[in-house]
């Protein structure tokens, strides 16, 4: 029963990351005053993408093929390490935050090698600053994250939730400075603004959506799908470690029911801020980036440094 809520979850995650997509246009076009197409509109982009025969390059190499499955099966299999609705599961007893930090690593990389495979100006621009802002982002995102499991004393996520949920509702300054540093890590690591643009196919500026211009098809579907499922998954995290409130500490349909519905509320909350935050600011400046990311970084650094004080003082 275990292994079937495990799978059961990872599902959810795969299924519903296209309906936050969604969700997250639509509170844009709200926002900006413009018409806002349908929550489903994701899931049908999806479906013509995948009927369409891709178009590959004569220079492709099978490098250029297997990148959209290597990318989208690296970032289901990060899904199986984060708790969605349910803590205590098989999957996610079985590997740590580290460990799904890896694997984003593993998707950025085959995305990367995809982009610089082709031999174009923009897909070698793209890979370029790509690999430059995640050598940034990802010391951030563990600095963050360690303040937690330095609070919980492990990197397993289930068991970090839990501790925090048999805390109950606390302020806890480390947690601040890390929930300010995760979400600017995820707002750099899913390419939203201010630091990418993902509604825009200006040369000049693009990042991810250079790496990925000489894709269509299924091809194209796969990578849409695992930049929506890796949104998704940022913002689980968010959600569930710093808000644990609500997710399902036993396998029964109730409980396994209301946290389902209260990661939905949860999300749907996150991505009304993002849209704003969307609304508000403009894309930075590409050199700007980098004080982006090492402000995420200190504040990551100030929570661990917190966390060690109160401990020391007590």
């Amino acid at each position: 029963m275990n292994w079937l809520i495990a799978i059961l979850q990872t599902l959810l995650f795969v299924v519903l990351a296209p309906l936050l997509a969604g969700w997250l246009k639509w509170c844009k076009c709200r926002l900006q005053n413009r018409k806002a197409p349908s929550l489903l509109q994701p899931y049908r982009d999806l479906i013509k993408l995948t009927h369409k025969q891709p178009v590959v390059a004569g220079q492709a190499s099978w490098l250029f093929v297997i990148a959209p499955y290597l990318v989208f099966s690296a970032t289901v299999l990060a899904a199986t390490v984060v708790p969605l609705i349910a803590v205590d599961l098989p999957t996610s007893a079985s590997a740590d935050v580290i460990v799904m930090v890896g694997f984003f690593a593993f998707a950025r990389f085959f995305l990367a090698l995809a982009g610089l495979d082709i031999g174009t100006a923009f897909g070698g621009m793209g890979s370029s600053r790509e690999m430059t802002i995640s050598s940034l982002a990802e010391p951030a995102m563990l600095m963050a994250i360690f303040t937690l499991t330095m609070t919980a004393s492990t990197t397993n996520l289930s068991v970090a939730i839990n501790h925090v949920l048999n805390d109950g509702l606390m302020l806890r300054p480390s947690f601040v400075f890390a929930l300010l540093a995760l979400i600017l890590v995820a707002i750099a690591e899913t390419g939203r603004i201010p630091v990418d643009n993902p509604s825009t196919h200006l040369e000049l500026t693009m990042i991810h959506e250079a790496m990925i211009l000489e894709y269509s098809g299924r091809h194209l579907a796969l990578i849409e799908w695992a930049s929506q499922l890796k949104l998704m998954l940022y913002g689980v995290l968010i959600a569930n470690i710093f808000f644990p409130w609500g997710i399902a500490e036993t396998f029964t349909a109730p409980a396994l029911g209301y946290g389902l519905l209260a990661i939905m509320g949860k999300l749907a909350v996150l991505a009304v801020f993002l849209a704003v935050s969307e609304t508000l600011f403009a894309k930075m400046r590409l050199f700007r980036v980098q004080e982006y990311l090492s402000f995420a970084y200190l504040l990551g650094l100030l929570g661990m440094l917190s966390h060690i004080i109160l401990e020391a003082s007590r």
